[in-house]
């Protein structure tokens, strides 16, 4: 779960532009392969649109996405002040 609030996060840090896959994994710290299976996994669920441009990728984040991150910030937020670490 951290991994893929990372993700969003980075991914709306970006803004409108989006952000490319190099930049993704660089701040992420995740293998290719891992970070092509997470975001599968989100644009599938609709966390994030995949936008192909020049044969090269960009993800934005979708409002579902920015949702789930403020969903997850919170719940975080209220964990860590009962001592508990996600």
């Amino acid at each position: 779960m951290q991994i893929v609030a990372d993700l969003l996060d980075a991914t709306q840090q970006s803004g409108q532009e989006g952000i490319k896959t190099t930049a993704l994994l660089t701040k992420a710290n995740l293998s290719h392969s891992r970070l092509s299976k997470f975001l599968g996994n989100l644009t599938g669920a609709g966390l994030i649109n995949k936008i192909e441009f020049d044969g090269k990728n960009t993800f934005v984040i979708t409002s579902k996405g920015r949702q789930y991150l403020d969903s997850y910030m919170n719940f975080s937020s209220i964990a860590g002040s009962f001592g508990l670490e996600l």
